[in-house]
């Protein structure tokens, strides 16, 4: 089960890399997408300046190609991701054997007599970077990611004989991962119509569930939350037939994050996709309200003394998830010290999915449930498309119901949330990080200490027991060779919210601004 974690939080820390070009990609296509709709332009006149017209028009094709190629974009990326070392190798490889994958598939179709000349959609298939081939989407992206980063760990250190001396190391992965493509490709014929009729089947299982299944899903996702495996459960909904499928402009799509951003493109677009409302929606409602009001409750049961103290990181907090939807800075406050109330949390969290299905709100959304997404494609592309008048409205009693269900049980049970440790333990914790040779400071920011860097390092055991090191948006994801090493009240010491630690894989919670720490650790490792 250890080994197991590990390994899903490098697949699933891999998923990070093409979903973080999302958000400048939905950005281009909410903004031009929204201003060039006829129908805005009709409501807004001063919209109809031509030149204006044509950059709206233009950000929205550079936002569009991103979501068209997005299978491309995670091939590449969960190579990238799972790659040890010469990840750019791993890249180029992966682009390599997609294009390879489905010109193989492209020539079983024409050897069998089954290449669609017309409806294209009806028979499964699709034009693919000029390619006909089966739809296989996102999920044949990262079946060859996943067999190009194989490849690649394993055969590129490797020697060839002198004469082929030129083709070994590096330069043997693009060769190799192109020929297990081909076999792939063949499979894929194979396989991809049982495979995609079965997608279709467990839809429409999510579907017969009704507003019940939506709560499990908001739930469940929530829950899987403090282990960073949250991208392995929603990504298949929001990239794949389990997401739903639907016809747009002629052309069909998968997944409720693709159905959306298609819909956001086109026209003649009067209400979004319902698949939007029961995998995507609900986020707005805790992200922007609730947790809020969870922050308000922590720091009104603070003691008097620290209020100023948790007034200043709550704050911080409660606006990361308001305007980011980035929640961990807020939700580890309390996750380890009343893991209970994250139980509440989730199931909160699973009702406000299930109520955006009930009223069907529509509002897609690139990365997480803030206010910017909230913004682009909820306002902007108005009340009769997203019906977004109602999450402000929830919002506001989910933001009450946060607050005085949180107030309550800290008080009541007298929960040890930021500001009501014991002095004790204050100054334990103070002890320890000082004996472990960290600033209590917790940010090792006087000029006289060690990198944080070094700091870092040190609390993971040193370099030496450094196996694997990457991040997602807001933890430093980690295996380590002895976890025994793992000095995690040390980790906490440099500014973490949080540390988990199963078998080997380490996540280390530091925000949004883990991507700089993570660049200074690998710059300091290759300098020492």
């Amino acid at each position: 089960m250890k080994t197991f974690f590990e390994k899903a939080q490098r697949f699933g820390k891999s998923f990070m890399l093409p979903i973080a070009v999302l958000p400048a990609a939905g950005l281009l296509l909410g903004i031009g997408g929204a201003l060039s709709n006829a129908n805005t332009v009709q409501t807004y006149p001063v919209l109809q300046i031509a030149w204006l017209q044509h950059i709206f028009t233009v950000m929205s094709s550079a936002g569009s190609i991103v979501f068209d190629n997005l299978a491309l974009i995670f091939a590449i990326g969960v190579a990238v991701g799972l790659a040890r070392s010469d990840k750019g190798t791993a890249g180029l490889a992966a682009a390599l054997a997609y294009l390879v994958m489905n010109a193989s598939i492209n020539a079983m179709l024409a050897n069998s007599g089954r290449l669609a000349e017309d409806n294209l959609a009806a028979a499964g298939q699709g034009v693919i970077l000029g390619i006909q081939s089966l739809q296989t989407g996102v999920l044949g992206g990262i079946v060859i990611g996943l067999v190009t980063a194989f490849l690649h760990n394993r055969y590129n250190k490797i020697e060839l004989p002198q004469f082929l001396g030129f083709f070994g190391g590096s330069r043997f992965i693009p060769i190799v991962s192109s020929f297990a493509a081909i076999f792939v490709g063949l499979l894929m014929y194979l396989v991809w119509p049982t495979i995609q009729l079965g997608i279709m089947k467990l839809g429409g299982i999510v579907d017969a569930t009704g507003y019940a299944g939506t709560l499990f899903y908001g739930f469940f996702l929530r829950m899987l939350g403090p282990l960073g495996l949250h991208h392995i459960f929603y990504l298949p909904f929001w990239q794949t037939g389990l997401g739903g499928t639907l016809e747009v402009s002629g052309k069909v799509y998968e997944g409720t994050q693709n159905i959306f951003f298609a819909q956001l493109g086109d026209p003649g677009t009067s209400k979004f996709f319902i698949g939007t409302s029961r995998f995507m929606s609900g986020r707005f409602i805790t992200m922007m309200f609730g947790l809020l009001g969870a922050a308000l409750a922590i720091y009104h049961t603070a003691r008097p003394e620290r209020k100023k103290v948790v007034g200043g990181l709550m704050l911080s907090a409660a606006l990361t998830s308001f305007l980011t939807g980035i929640t961990e800075p807020l939700e580890f406050s309390f996750l380890f010290v009343a893991p209970f109330l994250y139980v509440i949390h989730a199931a909160f969290d699973g009702l406000a999915f299930m109520l955006a299905h009930i009223f069907q709100i529509t509002i897609g959304q690139t990365f997480s449930g803030g206010l910017i997404d909230f913004i682009l494609f909820g306002i902007l592309q108005g009340e009769a498309k997203t019906n977004w008048m109602y999450v402000p409205v929830i919002g506001a009693v989910w933001f009450a119901l946060y607050y005085f269900t949180f107030r309550f049980l800290i008080g009541k049970f007298n929960l040890k949330t930021p500001g009501r440790e014991d002095e004790a333990a204050v100054e334990n914790g103070a002890a320890e990080a000082a004996g472990a040779g960290i600033p209590a400071a917790a940010a090792v920011s006087d000029s006289s200490a060690q990198p944080r860097s070094k700091v870092i390092l040190d609390a993971l055991g040193g370099m030496d027991n450094i196996k694997d090191l990457d991040c997602c948006a807001t933890r430093l994801r980690v295996s380590v060779n002895d976890p025994e090493r793992v000095n995690q009240n040390g980790l906490k010491a440099t500014g973490a919210k949080g540390v988990f630690v199963n078998g080997s894989g380490v996540q280390v919670i530091y925000g949004p601004q883990v991507s700089v720490i993570k660049n200074e650790i690998e710059e300091y490792m290759e300098t020492e």
